[in-house]
């Protein structure tokens, strides 16, 4: 089978063109090509398919092989994959996920797509549509109890549900040994993704985040658009903002008067190459790169 590892700030994924290959189990395939020391690395699978309601459709995988509704810098990549790889020559794309349809406009620099920018629709505030279980209309800055500390976190689903944090200092703290204890909380029906914020001025924050499914990633789409999203809401920033992770930089634009959250950031292929995907052992083999 033939892939393409590609990353958006970091937060790397797994491509193939699933108009042309065929996995018989995607959710295996994600959790086993993912593992880092066995199989390809990554944080998760992205599949390529066919779409009736949109140019194409993006079928993501975490690392652990659950499967997701959205990804902010995985649909940026799938932008630069059908590009660069001939399967449209439009810059303006729209691609069908589990969230929804977005569209995505593509920045070409000497025939490659080098950034995206990517309207990521209206944020979801509702407790019941995060899901949440919270009461009230929203949750902003409300009481959470973790490890048998009080965070405060501010509820947003971008596609996918995120609880927001604001801390002193982002790095300060084991975020391998905490993670896991947000995304099983009980007040969080289907887990959580949480962001942690610094903010560093009211143009710009910096973010750490653990992503359910995969753990702390380098980078998450979905999360920088939440985290702006909770930092207008609670009065820190203003609605555009530059958002820094361990990876890079998004920019990240909430427009109040449409209530449209749009993202701009880069997309880079790592990487392409050949796998032998039998998943009959407990590896899998890179053939070539």
């Amino acid at each position: 089978m033939k892939f393409t590892k590609m990353h958006g700030c970091g937060n790397d994924y797994i491509y193939v063109n699933c108009m042309e290959e065929s996995i018989c189990d995607r959710s295996l395939a994600a959790f086993r090509l993912s593992d880092r020391h066995f199989g390809i690395g990554a944080d998760g699978l992205i599949c390529i398919d066919a779409s009736d309601v949109a140019d194409f459709k993006m079928d993501m995988y975490n690392a652990d092989g659950s499967q997701g509704k959205m990804c902010g810098n995985g649909i940026r990549c799938v932008g630069k994959y059908v590009y660069d790889h001939g399967l449209t020559n439009k810059t303006t794309v729209t691609i069908e996920t589990l969230a929804g349809i977005k569209t995505l406009h593509l920045n070409v620099n000497d025939g490659a797509v080098d950034s995206v920018r990517v309207c990521m629709g209206s944020p979801i505030l509702q407790p019941d549509l995060i899901p949440v279980r919270y009461d009230g209309e929203k949750v902003i800055e409300q009481p959470l109890e973790v490890c048998g500390e009080q965070w405060n976190i501010t509820c947003v689903s971008m596609g996918s549900p995120h609880a927001v944090t604001f801390v002193d200092d982002a790095m300060a703290f084991d975020l391998n040994k905490l993670g896991m204890f947000f995304e099983h909380h009980e007040k969080f029906p289907d887990s959580i993704n949480t962001e942690f914020i610094h903010v560093l001025d009211e143009n710009n924050i910096f973010m750490r985040v653990w992503e359910r499914g995969s753990g702390e990633t380098y980078a998450c789409g979905t999360g920088a658009c939440a985290s702006v999203v909770a930092a207008v809401l609670c009065g820190r920033t203003n609605s555009a903002v530059t958002v820094h992770m361990k990876g890079g930089r998004l920019l990240v634009e909430w427009d109040r008067s449409e209530n449209l959250v749009y993202m701009t950031g880069p997309a880079k292929t790592v990487f392409e190459g050949d796998v032998d995907l039998t998943l009959k052992n407990d590896t899998v083999d890179v053939i070539s790169e």
